[in-house]
């Protein structure tokens, strides 16, 4: 006899079987859903991007645990890592010269913890690395990301210097988990340490997203202009938006797996 499946179980095997379109329309409402409702109980938004940078912090966390006492880094990108100190060092470095607060601290934390996990893969345990499947290209993202800097950055009064580096990091950061989704999609299938990483990536990518948003709702779009001019705050926001929905489509399958009570994360083609 067949066990009788949960109204959320449900619920997620109907999401499934909808086409494409239906899938994307689904996700749009439920961000906005989300959104309207932590602004009804945020009250000061600039928590959520504390809130962003703590998630991503357990995310890191997560890697630890995994390195440490499983003694392997399967499944696990470098490059991703390598990414993700490079534009935490260039924002560290923004934060130090153009607005020193909470959040270069929390970057100072991010930034050490990241080079350890490097240190990690690289050498402690390089023979578990999959480097065949660690096969993403990682100029594909930082020459784009820097020739846009270069062609739309902030209209402050910095020094050029630092506003090309400001915006090469904001891009940066919006495309550094592609590594990672390309090791995922190479090995359709992802253990659970891993995915709980990408997992949290994706949580903290949306309240950042949600943190920006609300923040321009909030100030009726002076937030904009105080970014600077020119296309650069659109920017801002596109590279936030960027970096949520390259994770959606993971962070559901996550939730379906969670639901389903499966240990191992297998992703369908396509996925990632």
């Amino acid at each position: 006899m067949k066990a009788e499946k949960s109204p959320i179980q449900s619920v997620m095997s109907w999401i499934r079987r909808q086409p494409p379109k239906v899938k994307a329309f689904l996700v749009v409402v439920s961000a906005m859903t989300v959104l309207v409702f932590l602004r009804v109980i945020v009250h000061e938004h600039d928590n959520l991007f504390i809130a962003s940078e703590a998630v991503h912090a357990v995310g890191i966390a997560v890697l630890i645990y995994k390195l440490t006492k499983e003694k392997t880094c399967a499944g696990i990108s470098l490059k991703t890592q390598e990414l993700t100190a490079l534009f935490l060092a260039v924002r560290l470095y923004c934060s130090f010269v153009m607005e020193f607060d909470l959040h270069t601290l929390l970057d100072s934390a991010a930034l050490a913890t990241t080079l350890w996990v490097i240190y990690m893969i690289r050498f402690n345990l390089r023979p578990t690395y999959m480097e065949d499947k660690d096969n993403f290209a990682i100029y594909y993202v930082v020459i784009p990301c820097a020739v846009v800097s270069i062609l739309i950055h902030p209209s402050t009064r910095h020094h050029i210097i630092n506003r090309l580096l400001w915006a090469f990091c904001v891009y940066l950061e919006a495309v550094s988990v592609l590594p990672q989704l390309r090791v995922m999609q190479n090995t359709k299938i992802v253990e659970p340490f891993t995915a709980h990483y990408v997992f949290a990536l994706g949580i903290a990518r949306f309240l950042s997203c949600a943190h920006w948003i609300l923040q321009v709702l909030d100030s009726r779009g002076r937030l904009l202009t105080a970014l600077g001019y020119g296309l650069w705050p659109l920017m801002v926001l596109l590279s936030e938006i960027i970096q949520t929905f390259i994770l959606a489509d993971f962070c559901y399958y996550y939730v379906q797996s969670l639901m389903g009570g499966q240990l191992v994360l297998r992703l369908p083609s396509g996925v990632v």
